[in-house]
């Protein structure tokens, strides 16, 4: 079926996902106003359960996409495989982030209507950032993604340092729209547009202002950077994972970060493909700072919130190596590591709320002690989570960094890619060090810790994500021709989009 998306009809069917979402979040929050109190408790299972039906209502329409051909590339929310392989990504952390929510909202008491539904408006606006080909509309996923994760990191009034991360990440983050729009307003006065294929016109045939277009690129890139948690936009980042319900923070890490990435490789492939040497060094060295200071610093943190938000920064480093060398096979790379960051942070984070318990108190990692005897199975799933986080051989986090490296050495990024590898070996030091607490330290006497119960829901996350995260490993060259053929023609001023009619 081929479509011409200028017209209103078509537009609607290029946001079924989305609209699906839409629906979706208003019958959750109906439902939970019309239950009783008195059956909260079931109430809440339920409401996981049918947040988790709309989810996978929203990846039948996305999967429906795949049948529908685009006409040209002129509308402002894309059909394209980019788009649908980055809407996969998404709902796979809305999904898993669901899952593990789960037993947590229960022991904590929380609004469970309230949180889902800010968790699917927040995955509409992540997918609405990374189908879009407009800046404006860029910004409005983006507004729309933010202001729902601002209230569900602040979302438990009864705990102090959730209250405090939600106005440090809302402050933080209006700063950083600021740059955002700024840099959206000095494009369009350089271009006279902000449609990604109509500023790549522009930019390819010279007729944009120069001046204005560098500084509009360079205040684009700090609002992505923000996003991201780039170093040195990077500041909220610990603080609040730390302070967030551990769920959201799952959520933030992976869903958030994917969404921002998709848009910014969108943005910065295609409509400034031809600036690319305005903006590439500037990249390389957010780059190569991000993956060295976040490593470093991570290797002295003894919270393992604080250890997996560093770790975060540093995979957002190694992520933009894929923007900086601005090559199919790197963009693939991408896809890929996006989906495996995925599934082994949100199993990783799974664990953390499985033993923190009732009051979040048990985040040390030295409290890990003696774990993978303890919970012989949870201790097993943790160890291939961080061993897949730090790049060990079988595991979907090593092909991950395989294929960025192959990206990075074709577009001759050399001394980039030797900082990826050697940060990569520093990495080993505070994943292994989880590790060596779980296996070869005893548990302090006196120290009598309950056997901790795995709810169903989590059980199917961690299964999931180990699953996959081994396979992905092993074999993933089915996955990575699925992701390559996603972003083949992806620049508007070269070869047509994938399955586009001219």
């Amino acid at each position: 079926m081929e479509l011409d998306f200028s017209h209103q009809a078509h537009f609607i069917v290029a946001l079924a996902p989305e609209i699906i979402l839409s629906v979706w979040g208003i019958v959750i929050l109906l439902v939970g106003v019309s239950s009783h109190r008195s059956e909260g408790s079931r109430t809440s299972a339920d409401l996981g359960w049918l947040s988790l039906l709309g989810i996978l209502a929203a990846a039948l329409a996305n999967l429906w996409l795949y049948s529908v051909t685009e006409v040209g590339t002129h509308s402002m929310i894309a059909v394209d495989r980019f788009a649908l392989f980055s809407n996969w990504i998404i709902l796979s952390g809305a999904g898993l982030g669901i899952l593990i929510s789960q037993s947590y909202i229960k022991r904590q008491g929380l609004q469970a209507a309230e949180f889902y539904a800010l968790l699917i408006y927040s995955t509409m606006g992540l997918m609405i950032m990374a189908a879009a080909r407009d800046l404006i509309v860029i910004f409005l996923g983006l507004e729309i993604m933010s202001i729902a994760v601002y209230v569900l990191t602040a979302i438990n009034r009864r705990d102090p340092r959730s209250a405090e991360a939600g106005l440090k990440y809302f402050l933080l983050g209006a700063f950083s729209t600021g740059f955002f729009l700024y840099g959206i307003a000095l494009v369009y006065g350089a271009t006279g547009s902000t449609h990604v294929s109509a500023i790549a016109d522009s930019v390819g045939s010279g007729n944009a202002h120069s001046a204005l277009l560098v500084f509009g690129i360079a205040l684009l890139a700090v609002g992505f950077s923000f996003k991201i948690s780039a170093v040195p936009f990077h500041m909220w980042t610990p603080d609040v994972y730390e302070g967030a319900p551990t769920p959201v923070t799952a959520f933030m890490s992976v869903a958030v970060k994917a969404g921002a990435f998709l848009a910014f490789l969108r943005v910065f492939s295609v409509a400034f493909e031809s600036a690319y040497e305005s903006w590439w060094a500037i990249l390389w060295w957010l780059s190569a700072l991000t993956m060295v200071v976040a490593n470093l610093i991570a290797t002295v943190q003894v919270s393992i919130k604080r250890m997996l938000a560093y770790s975060g920064i540093a995979h957002a480093g190694y992520l933009m190596v894929a923007i900086v060398a601005a090559n199919e096979t790197a963009a693939a790379g991408l896809l890929f590591y996006l989906l495996t960051y995925t599934l082994m942070n949100i199993g990783a984070f799974a664990i953390v709320i499985l033993v923190s318990g009732q009051g979040e108190d048990r985040l040390q990692i030295e409290e890990y002690a003696g774990f993978g005897w303890r919970q012989p199975l949870l201790g097993v799933l943790f160890t291939v989570f961080l061993l897949s986080l730090a790049g060990f051989p079988g595991t979907g986090g090593f092909m991950g960094k395989v294929f960025l490296l192959q990206g990075a050495m074709e577009a001759n990024l050399v001394y980039l890619s030797v900082v990826l590898v050697l940060t990569t070996v520093a990495s080993y030091w505070y994943y292994l060090r989880v590790a060596w607490y779980m296996w070869m330290r005893d548990a302090p006497r006196g120290v009598t810790v309950e056997p901790i119960r795995v709810p169903f829901a989590m059980r199917l996350a961690l299964i999931a994500s180990v699953v996959l995260i081994v396979y992905l490993g092993v074999f993933p060259g089915a996955t990575l021709e699925f992701a390559r053929s996603s972003v083949s023609g992806l620049s508007a001023v070269g070869p047509e989009l994938i399955g586009v009619v001219p």
